[in-house]
């Protein structure tokens, strides 16, 4: 228990198919980790949480084939250990296996506690809106991506843990109805701690894309462009910078 079964197959600097063997049950997991990795040094974390798409039973790999979040990371930062879970589902016991995979990473390598990072796309959204309910602390900042919120925002609101959130303005999915009500009511939390406007655009972005900006890169679904983030040097920048 609470150990690791490597996997034996790699996609583009990544292995695949790890499983931490936790409390909870097995994790799945793809995982980079730097040429050169010395523990003697301290390395950011990422964690990239997968859309629908790339949940486990959509098969190995499914994650890193369809989303680019885990590979543009590798341009901002070369000292970063990139986790990416292929989780079953985008609701509790997905949030607690993410969780318990994040804390395995930060207790059993040589990580900068303040500079881990997280992402979750679409699906994994809802996931990352939920740990950042439960354990907010844990993260320096967080992009949440084409998605909608399930989380405790009086935690994240306690905890100010930075977050960015990216949507189009008519995802096919979710509308952008959900997470503008979810920003407005964290800028409100953070009004009544007495924060000013200035302070809470440190800690709070929404970017609502419009249909130009999808149609600009290709893309006429506004969902499956949020895959467009991972390219955006403007999301990424505040992320890993």
């Amino acid at each position: 228990m609470n150990e690791i079964t490597f996997g034996t197959k790699e996609y583009k600097g990544f292995m695949l198919d790890n499983i931490y063997h936790s409390e909870i049950g097995d994790i799945h997991f793809n995982l980079y980790i730097p040429d050169g990795y010395d523990e003697s040094e301290k390395y950011a974390l990422f964690v990239t949480l997968p859309g629908w798409e790339g949940l486990y039973f959509q098969g190995v790999g499914e994650n890193l084939y369809n989303e680019d979040f885990g590979f543009e990371a590798q341009k901002y930062n070369d000292k970063m250990l990139i986790v990416a879970p292929q989780l079953n589902d985008w609701g509790e016991t997905s949030a607690d296996e993410a969780i318990a995979l994040t804390e395995y990473f930060i207790s059993h390598y040589s990580i900068d506690e303040t500079k881990v990072y997280l992402n979750g796309y679409s699906g994994g959204g809802e996931t990352l809106s939920i740990m950042l309910g439960k354990r907010p602390e844990l993260f320096a900042k967080a992009l949440h991506v084409s998605s909608k919120w399930d989380g405790d925002l009086f935690a994240l609101a306690k905890a100010k843990t930075p977050l960015y959130i990216f949507i189009g303005e008519g995802d096919e999915y979710y509308g952008s109805e959900y997470v503008k009500n979810a920003y407005n009511e964290l800028f409100r939390l953070y009004k009544q701690q007495g924060l000013n406007e200035k302070e809470i655009n440190e800690l709070l972005i929404l970017d609502v894309k419009d249909q130009a900006y999808f149609t600009e890169h290709g893309m006429s679904n506004q969902h499956g462009g949020g895959n467009l983030a991972a390219f955006d040097e403007t999301v990424m920048k505040w992320l890993f910078q």
